[in-house]
């Protein structure tokens, strides 16, 4: 009977460690941003920053209210052809011929830490911005929550798996 009750308590610990550190569920509450160069060129790697700046001040005051990762979607999608215009001119008032092409979808990320908030690798839901052929280095930052997108500087942006662990 003991060893019933050491073996259950064992697999409650793993499977918990596993949720919290192996699930990637948290990887849902966040929208994340994806700005693919047309190709390694320093001039199209030099438009990707220009976009990128330009569709980061357009959607600032579009997102930063916004309360849930659903409603950070669904206003990007409500001014996504918006986007789109926007970044057609950017290409064209600097002599790119290529166009555009703006979505959202889920994507596989590399680990990445933004400001103190580290992001497993995996799959998140993104807005997908590819100049050209999308096949240059790219950039990519976080939507929901706000890290790319505040314009605020009094943001403490907390990771709840660190929470966890530092509580433990």
């Amino acid at each position: 009977m003991q060893k019933i009750r050491i073996t259950f308590i064992c697999c409650c610990i793993i499977l918990v460690a596993t949720c919290l550190f192996g699930c990637g569920s948290y990887q849902q509450e966040y929208l994340r941003i994806h700005v693919r160069a047309n190709s390694n060129a320093a001039c199209d790697q030099e438009i990707k920053y220009l976009i990128k700046d330009e569709v980061v001040e357009y959607l600032t005051p579009i997102v930063q209210n916004c309360k849930s990762k659903q409603d950070a979607i669904n206003k990007i999608k409500e001014h996504q052809s918006s986007v789109n215009a926007l970044i057609e001119r950017v290409l064209k008032k600097n002599g790119f011929n290529y166009g555009c092409k703006v979505s959202i979808r889920e994507e596989n990320f590399p680990t990445r830490v933004y400001e103190g908030v580290t992001l497993s690798a995996g799959y998140y839901d993104a807005l997908i911005i590819e100049l050209g052929s999308g096949k240059g280095d790219n950039w990519w930052c976080v939507v929901y929550p706000p890290l790319c997108f505040s314009g605020r500087d009094d943001i403490t942006y907390r990771s709840k798996i660190l929470d966890l662990i530092n509580g433990v």
